[in-house]
């Protein structure tokens, strides 16, 4: 008899869906002006956000039909409560290979330890610059030493790699970015550089930059090698300093990876979004709170992949997505 196959997520375009991206909330502590409006309050509502049980439910089935990563985000995921005890359920379940969490770093160094005992395996922390001056212009608080001591416990709690995520516009200094990498080969992190995206009113208003070009030459300044293809379908593209990958770039502008897309994104609610740039949803979180069965949602989840699309229309039209990236979940 032949083994059994395991189960796969494989979408009308021959990808297979092996990441989830779970948003505990969409609130975030920060107010940075490439992703959230000042004075914007259209919030979830915390009644209608996923129970830390529902969660569990639902990548439970994704585990069964084949995910195999987990990242949870927000919003800022650090500022729900629990999330270090949700991070334990989802290690826990058989499937999940690996699990990572995005963060804006606030509160890191209070929960670092705590998710580290938990499970997380990798942590993605955002910093835009080194500059205080502009650290506060961009985000809206006067934190970036907060961030900067929730790297250093995040590392000595032994979280490797740690990669930083610096959105980049046709704005952004290079010596800001040159300062930044420097930051990064000193203490042994990967830094990302990615695109903007014009998700909502506060993305639309800046012109993204072409880090396609940008990347390299960059690397260059630094005498960095063109990183091996992983082959884990990410959308970085990486040049290593000796074996380690030192800077990435994420483009979904310039040159996008929508061909390999591996990934579907659950809000806060429980909506299933099938890709940032379309409106595509399945209210898994609706289904399961009127009753719905596993086999049912499971069948939802399988409809909704098959109704993947194959591409962004963020270049033909770029004003088209109007809910914020920290609705979806980044």
């Amino acid at each position: 008899m032949k083994p059994r196959c395991p189960p796969a997520l494989i979408d009308s375009f021959g990808r297979h869906i092996v990441y989830l991206r779970v948003s505990v909330t969409d609130r975030c502590d920060l107010r940075c002006n490439y992703c959230i409006p000042k004075g914007f309050k259209n919030f979830e509502e915390p009644a209608n956000w996923l129970s830390h049980d529902e969660m569990a439910r639902l990548i439970n089935l994704f585990a069964q039909l084949g995910v195999r990563k987990v990242r949870l985000t927000g919003g800022e995921p650090l500022t729900r409560r629990g999330v270090a005890e949700l991070a334990g359920r989802i290690t826990a379940i058989r499937g999940i290979q690996d699990l990572s969490l995005s963060t804006n770093g606030t509160m890191l160094a209070r929960h670092a330890a705590a998710l580290k005992t938990a499970g997380v395996q990798r942590l993605n922390v955002s910093l835009d610059s080194l500059d205080a001056v502009r650290f506060k212009e961009i985000a809206g608080r006067d934190c970036l030493r907060d961030v900067l001591a929730g790297l250093e416990e995040a590392r000595r709690v032994g979280f490797s790699p740690i990669k930083l995520n610096c959105v980049v516009h046709a704005d952004t200094p290079e010596a800001e970015l040159t300062r930044l990498l420097g930051y990064t080969l000193a203490n042994g992190f990967t830094l990302r550089l990615i695109e903007t995206m014009p998700m909502g009113s506060a993305a639309q208003k800046f012109q993204p930059a072409n880090l396609s070009f940008m990347g390299e030459k960059i690397a260059a300044r630094f005498g960095l090698v063109p990183a091996l293809d992983t082959g884990d379908g990410g959308p970085a593209r990486y040049w290593s300093a000796g074996d380690m990958p030192a800077l990435g770039v994420i483009t979904p502008m310039s040159r996008h990876f929508c061909a390999s897309c591996n990934r579907v994104r659950l809000t806060a609610d429980g909506t299933l979004y099938l890709c940032l740039g379309h409106e595509q949803q399945v209210p898994l979180g609706r289904l399961m709170r009127q009753g719905a069965n596993d086999d049912l949602l499971t069948q939802h989840i399988l409809a909704g992949i098959a109704a993947k699309p194959e591409h962004h229309h963020f270049n033909s039209t770029p004003r088209r997505i109007v809910r914020l990236m920290s609705q979806t979940g980044g």
